[in-house]
């Protein structure tokens, strides 16, 4: 793949990755609650789960899940219903205290990181169809694997790196010092933008 290529990949997934989504409503959410680690693990499980679907897209596979309407709606239902778990979870959850100095909250252990970052990304099946467009433009049917390992590498590195950046930014003492006393009201209010966007999934 040529560099000019390659850079504008690069540009349409930094902008991919930086549009407000659930994706963002997570790690914003299990930054505050969890610390920097929860923030970070979600962010490298998401990216993970991006780079699988850019490799199933790139191998065909997803050709058969945006074609088949059934697998379409399982993924598509599946995720809807995991955006509503974690709707509930956020609106029901208590009152925490973030500690500083080991970046961990009385409700980090109620947080799976690897399982949420990597779910709400991997039950998308927009993301599939989203790919099929992009890759089209980028990569043809003879491309070789190092072709296609360099732009799977491309989409899930730069996933990770964008939401890592979010999680570390918002860990630092000072906007986690003032956010921290209002996790409550950020919980129920990321509650219901996760119900917008499950609703929005669906439509």
């Amino acid at each position: 793949m040529v560099l000019e290529l390659w850079l504008s990949l690069v540009l349409i997934c930094v902008l991919g990755a930086m549009s407000p989504g659930p994706s963002l409503a997570l790690v914003v959410r299990n930054t505050l609650l969890g610390g920097q680690r929860s923030g970070l693990v979600t962010a490298i499980s998401h990216g993970i789960a991006i780079g699988l679907y850019a490799a199933i897209v790139l191998t065909g596979i997803g050709v058969i899940i945006v074609q088949s309407p059934i697998i379409f709606q399982v993924v598509q239902y599946s995720g809807a219903a995991f955006l509503l778990f974690l709707a509930y979870k956020a609106l029901t959850s208590k009152a925490s205290n973030v500690d500083l100095t080991t970046g961990e909250t009385t409700a980090a252990e109620n947080i799976n990181a690897w399982r949420d970052g990597f779910l709400i990304a991997f039950l998308n099946p927009k993301i599939a169809m989203f790919f099929l467009a992009l890759f089209s433009q980028f990569i043809d049917a003879n491309a070789s694997f190092e072709q296609q390992l360099i732009m799977v590498l491309t989409v899930g590195g730069i996933d990770t790196i964008w939401y890592c950046l979010v999680a570390f930014g918002l860990s630092r003492g000072p906007v986690l010092q003032r956010l921290r006393s209002k996790t409550y009201i950020i919980d129920k209010v990321t509650g219901v933008v996760l119900i917008l966007l499950a609703i929005r999934v669906v439509v």
